[in-house]
């Protein structure tokens, strides 16, 4: 937590982070989690996962606004269902785990996906890699707001608007089931809900930035920016394992 006499930097760094990562996934797909969960764990980690995944749910809706007629409902329909068990699980670790354990455990994870897809390993998108990538989504999604490395990197070989259109999907589904799980568990308060909301212009902002980007975003681009955030995000949630 930060002293009160740096309530302002708190304030500008978060909304910076905010809309920079709901730009990110405005263009690529995924990064507002990727982007602000690290920010805001560093500052404030009493606010993580609960605030961000009450922000992050506005930008999969208007996502889908624009792009629904390129979801990949057999993808969602084997992945989203797998979801729970592993929000379950996070639910559970959450509560038991201290918060660098489960950072590093989850950069870890990630760094090793990338590496894998950085050697050509590329996972065919089958009802066992959907359940797979569904389960594990759920669990870092839940536990740290970092939700999309899985999924996305199933999906990075796809067409852009069918990566963005079906992880949005997945997003508003599965972040609903995870905001409903905390909340069961006893771990989305009062406060964490009001800034989760308070930021929700924010990822207005940053989304109309990512579409003017997007229109300049081609496959293979899209594939190196994906993996670029993600294996940010995996750094900053080892950085945070070990600052905290």
């Amino acid at each position: 937590m930060l002293p009160a006499g740096d309530t302002w930097t708190f304030v500008v760094a978060a909304a910076l982070a905010v809309i920079a990562g709901a730009a990110v996934q405005s263009t690529v797909g995924l990064g507002l989690g990727l982007v602000a969960a690290p920010v805001l764990s560093l500052l404030d980690p009493t606010l993580m996962p609960g605030a961000l995944l009450v922000t992050v749910i506005v930008l999969p809706i208007l996502t889908l606004f624009q792009e629904y007629r390129h979801v990949d409902w057999r993808g969602i329909a084997w992945g989203l269902p797998a979801r729970l068990p592993g929000t379950v699980l996070a639910v559970w670790v959450v509560a038991v785990l201290p918060p660098r354990a489960l950072a590093g455990m989850v950069g870890v994870m990630v760094l090793v996906a990338v590496g894998l897809s950085l050697r050509s390993f590329r996972v065919r998108i089958t009802p066992a890699s959907l359940v797979t990538a569904g389960a594990l989504s759920g669990f870092a999604g839940t536990a740290t707001s970092v939700g999309g490395p899985p999924m996305a990197l199933l999906y990075q070989y796809e067409e852009p608007a069918r990566v963005r259109a079906t992880l949005a999907a997945f997003f508003l589904f599965g972040g609903a089931l995870s905001l409903f799980a905390l909340a069961v568990g006893g771990q989305l308060d009062t406060r964490i809900v009001v800034v989760g909301l308070t930021a929700i212009p924010l990822v207005v902002i940053g989304f109309g930035a990512g579409v003017f980007l997007r229109r300049r975003v081609n496959a293979a681009r899209l594939r190196v920016g994906m993996l670029v955030v993600v294996t940010a995000s995996a750094f900053a949630l080892l950085v945070q394992a070990v600052l905290r």
